[in-house]
């Protein structure tokens, strides 16, 4: 992927926050800006975050209404390694 450079302006006080997060996780401003960015698209449509095989077969399961989706997983877990 191509890198471009773009230029932002922001208060001192989150550009202060921002190089010090960078260096505690040893990484850059840019960096963060990335993840930051990709994070936020992801929340606002997270099927975009799936697979093509994930995306057709969702929806296809009918989970019963009176078990939570980890309840489900406990269970099926519980199952699989014999822990009951």
């Amino acid at each position: 992927m191509a890198v471009k450079k773009l230029t932002l302006s922001a208060p001192e006080e989150v550009i202060a926050e921002t190089k010090r997060i960078a260096a505690k996780k040893k990484t850059s401003g840019s960096a963060l800006f990335v993840r930051l960015f990709q994070t936020i698209d992801q929340e606002c449509d997270p099927k975009d975050a799936l697979g093509p095989i994930a995306l057709s077969a969702s929806g296809i399961v009918k989970l019963p209404a009176d078990q939570t989706e980890s309840e489900l997983l406990e269970n099926a877990l519980g199952e699989k390694y014999g822990v009951r």
